[in-house]
């Protein structure tokens, strides 16, 4: 006999999954594995398609091709009811006219599920999300963190197999927005059902998934853990999305070989020697047009001339822990990330190296990394 894990395991396997609007792709070839009690979010800018694919997922959007898979069955021709899926709006789609008592308890009672059984499901998790003094008003009096809770309970005291959550932090000041964010993570980690979480916010992305998947225009671009994105985007979008701030870009670069061998990058304004082990893995690419990128975090000031970026200050923001500093070397506005003790003005010329074991390749006109294939598979060490 299969144990009650198993018979609630909840993996969701999307395969060739398409979704047209007439001759409109919005979602094209979308293939993602979600595994049983993962947290997996899916980002991107506005109208990237991710919300698309989480509607179809919960049935709400029909899909064009392609299977999808919840546990062990194919729901493409199942309704919303049946998929046994708990799904957190945006608009927190409560009853104003029900108390918080009754907004959580309503999806128990439409289920039928026994009077002496949705008291106990309800108050408990009332108790885990702090709304326990709260179930007898109703959702006009409650804040909005309060009411994101209400919604959030309403999921939770279904006991699904999948929880999907449509950006359902967007309209939380910013000190909420943390707040929650925290909640819903340890919610997670309680239940450890399998969550897939819409969000164009790639600071929640990486602070709450397991795994991430990046969309633009309709595709997946990448999919892997917060450190994997980080440190080895597979093209341009990915590398400038992720990561806040984001990574400084010189394009129109090309790589010419030294006497001695090794490459230089060449860009407008400096020449940089790139260590031998670069040199190998990029020896194909001499004379091509290529763009190269550096985290803010990865340029070190420098009282050295040669081998050095030059760059002019011309923004400063102190945030107390730290100082962003806004320069330009060239054509190319270059971002510094330095400590709070740093003293510099605008107008200021400074001089910085990259380290040079974390700068990212990429090709001049496909975009594409030069250091990383797709798939994460041969991936050169560096």
């Amino acid at each position: 006999m299969p144990s009650e894990r198993e018979l609630n395991m909840a993996e969701v396997h999307l395969t060739h999954i398409y979704k047209r609007f007439g001759d409109v792709e919005v979602v094209k070839d979308a293939n993602l594995e979600v595994q049983d009690g993962e947290f997996l979010v899916l980002v991107g800018p506005s109208g990237c398609g991710k919300t698309t694919l989480l509607r179809m997922i919960a049935g709400l959007e029909e899909i064009s091709s392609g299977e999808l898979r919840i546990g062990d069955r194919v729901v493409n021709d199942i309704p919303p009811k049946d998929r046994d899926i708990a799904m957190v709006f945006q608009n927190y789609a409560l009853y104003p006219h029900m108390t918080v008592y009754d907004n959580i308890a309503c999806t128990l009672r439409w289920r039928n599920a026994p009077k002496q059984e949705i008291d106990p499901r309800v108050r408990e998790a009332a108790e885990i999300l702090e709304l326990t003094p709260y179930l007898k008003r109703k959702p006009r009096a409650l804040s909005g963190g309060q009411r994101q809770r209400v919604a959030l309970a309403r999921a939770i005291v279904r006991e699904p197999k999948v929880f999907l959550m449509d950006e359902p932090l967007s309209n939380l000041d910013a000190r909420l927005r943390v707040q929650t964010r925290a909640e819903i993570s340890k919610l997670h980690q309680r239940f450890r059902r399998t969550t897939i979480y819409v969000t164009h916010d790639q600071t929640e992305a990486m602070t709450m998934g397991d795994r991430i998947a990046v969309v633009n225009n309709g595709v997946i671009q990448q999919i892997g853990s917060p450190q994997d994105l980080y440190t080895k985007p597979v093209n341009l979008f990915v590398a400038t999305f992720i990561g806040s701030p984001s990574m400084n870009i010189f394009r129109q670069a090309t790589l010419t070989k030294t006497a001695s061998g090794a490459l230089t990058i060449n860009t407008d304004t400096s020449a940089l020697e790139l260590p031998v082990q670069l040199s190998q893995l990029l020896a194909s690419y001499t004379q091509k047009s290529i763009t190269f990128g550096v985290r803010p975090e990865d340029l070190e000031l420098t009282s050295e001339t040669t081998g050095a970026l030059k760059t002019t200050v011309e923004v400063v923001e102190n945030l107390g822990s730290e100082k962003l500093l806004y320069t330009k070397a060239g054509a190319t506005q270059l971002l510094i990330r330095v400590g709070p003790s740093v003293t510099a003005g605008i107008g200021d010329t400074l001089y910085v190296k990259p380290k040079m074991e974390n700068l990212h390749f990429f090709d001049g006109e496909t975009s594409k990394s030069l250091l990383y294939s797709n798939d994460g598979a041969a991936v050169p060490a560096r």
